[in-house]
C-alpha cells in the first residue's frame, strides 16, 4: 500500500513537473515531447497511476495553442484502439491536418461517432470519412444524404464501404446530375432499378438543358425527344433487371407518372413481357398469377377487359390488345426482329382506320420505334458486313 502511495506521489511529481515545462518550451519542443508521450504510453509497460498521469497530460495537450504539437499527438496515437478514446473524439474534431489522422484510421470512432462527425464537420471531415478502409452501411447513409459530390465520388469509389440500396437511390436522387456521379453509379452491378431510372431522367434533363439543343430543335419536338429517348432507357433497364426488383421500379415509375400508354406499349412491343405483367399488376391490382394468364393464353375479351381495368381507354385497349396477340405470335416464332416485326403490323392493323387523337398519338410513337429498330438492324448488318469483308 506504502508503495502504490509512492508510485503515485512520484507519477504526480512528473506530470506537474511536465505541465509546468510546457508552459514555457518552445513549440518544437512541445511537440516533440508530445509525440514521445503518446508513443511511450501504447508502448511502455506503465503501472495504472502512471497511466493516468500520462493520458491527463495529453488531454492538456489538446488546448496547446500551436497546431504542431496537436498533430504530433495525434500522428502517434491515432492508430491505436488503446488509445485513449476522449483524446481521440477531441483530436477527430481539431482542424483539418489534425483530424484527418484519428478520422480516416482510429478504430475507436464508432458508427455513432462518425455520423455525428459527418453531420457537424466540414465538406473536408466528409471526405476524410469516406477514405476511411471501412464504412458501413448507417454511415454511408449519412455521407449519401449530406455529403457534397467530392467525398460522395469518393465514398463510391471505395471498395471497403459497404453502401445500402437506399443509399444508392439518395445519391442518384441529390446528385445524379454530376456526371462522374453518374458515372460510379452506373458503373456499380448493385445499382437498384429505379436509381438507374432517376440518371436517365437527369440525362434528359441535361439534354433539354444544352444550348446547342436549344437553339437547334424546336421545344416541342425537344421535349419529345427526351421523353422518348428517356422511355427506351427505362425498356431497356427493365429488360434487364432480375424479378424481385420489378414491382420496386414499376411502384417508382407509377409514382412519377410514368407509366404512360406510350410507355407501355414500348414495353409491350419490346417482349419486356416480365416488366409488362408487373406494370398491369400494379395498375389493376389483381393476382400476378391472374395477369400473367391472362397475357399469356386469355382471350381477346378478358385481354381487353384486363387493360381497360389498369385505365386504359377503350379506344387505346383495342390497340394494346393486338399487340399482344402479335406478340404471343412473335414469341412463338422466335423473332430476331420481335420490336420492328409487331410495330409493322400494328401499323398494318390500324393504319386504315383513320386513328385520331390519343390512338393516333400512339400509333405515330410505334412507328418512330420501327423506324429506330430498322435503322439499328441496318448499322448492325453493316458493321457485319464490314467486318466479314475484313
Amino acid at each position: 500500500m506504502r508503495g502504490n502511495r509512492i508510485r503515485a506521489w512520484g507519477t504526480r511529481v512528473i506530470v506537474e513537473a511536465f505541465l509546468r515545462w510546457v508552459e514555457t518550451a518552445k513549440a518544437g519542443d512541445r511537440a516533440r515531447a508530445a509525440n514521445a508521450l503518446g508513443r511511450a504510453y501504447l508502448q511502455s509497460e506503465m503501472a495504472a497511476e502512471e497511466r493516468a498521469a500520462a493520458e491527463m497530460a495529453m488531454t492538456f495537450l489538446l488546448d496547446d495553442p500551436s497546431p504542431k504539437v496537436r498533430l504530433a499527438l495525434a500522428e502517434a496515437i491515432s492508430w491505436s484502439p488503446d488509445a485513449p478514446r476522449t483524446v481521440i473524439l477531441s483530436l477527430a474534431s481539431d482542424q483539418p491536418e489534425i483530424a484527418c489522422h484519428p478520422v480516416t484510421c482510429s478504430p475507436l470512432l464508432s458508427d455513432a461517432d462518425l455520423v455525428d462527425l459527418a453531420a457537424n464537420g466540414s465538406s473536408v471531415t466528409r471526405m476524410l470519412i469516406a477514405a476511411r478502409a471501412a464504412i458501413s452501411r448507417a454511415v454511408a447513409a449519412a455521407l449519401a444524404e449530406i455529403g457534397e459530390e467530392e467525398s460522395v465520388l469518393c465514398l463510391l469509389e471505395n471498395e471497403g464501404a459497404t453502401i445500402a440500396p437506399y443509399s444508392l437511390r439518395r445519391i442518384a436522387e441529390r446528385l445524379g446530375q454530376q456526371c462522374e456521379i453518374r458515372n460510379a453509379l452506373l458503373d456499380r452491378a448493385d445499382l437498384p432499378a429505379d436509381a438507374r431510372h432517376l440518371l436517365t431522367q437527369h440525362v434528359s434533363v441535361a439534354l433539354l438543358d444544352l444550348p446547342l439543343a436549344r437553339a437547334t430543335i424546336d421545344h416541342g419536338r425537344l421535349l419529345r425527344i427526351s421523353r422518348e429517348a428517356n422511355e427506351a432507357a427505362v425498356v431497356s433497364i427493365a429488360g434487364e433487371i432480375a424479378p424481385r426488383e420489378i414491382s420496386d421500379l414499376v411502384e417508382h415509375l407509377r409514382v412519377g407518372g410514368h407509366l404512360t400508354p406510350s410507355f407501355l406499349m414500348h414495353a409491350l412491343c419490346s417482349g419486356k413481357v416480365e416488366f409488362f405483367a408487373g406494370a398491369m399488376v400494379n395498375l389493376t391490382g389483381c393476382d400476378e398469377r391472374r395477369v400473367r394468364s391472362i397475357l399469356a393464353t386469355g382471350r381477346m375479351h378478358a385481354v381487353r377487359a384486363l387493360y381497360e381495368s389498369s385505365g386504359l381507354s377503350r379506344d387505346i385497349s383495342i390497340v394494346f390488345v393486338e399487340a399482344t396477340l402479335l406478340w404471343r405470335a412473335a414469341s412463338k416464332n422466335l423473332a430476331g426482329a420481335m420490336l420492328a416485326d409487331i410495330c409493322g403490323k400494328l401499323l398494318e392493323k390500324f393504319r386504315a382506320q383513320q386513328a385520331h387523337g390519343a390512338v393516333q398519338e400512339l400509333l405515330e410513337m410505334v412507328e418512330r420505334l420501327q423506324i429506330a429498330e430498322q435503322r439499328q438492324h441496318a448499322r448492325t448488318y453493316a458493321q457485319l458486313t464490314s467486318l466479314a469483308a475484313a
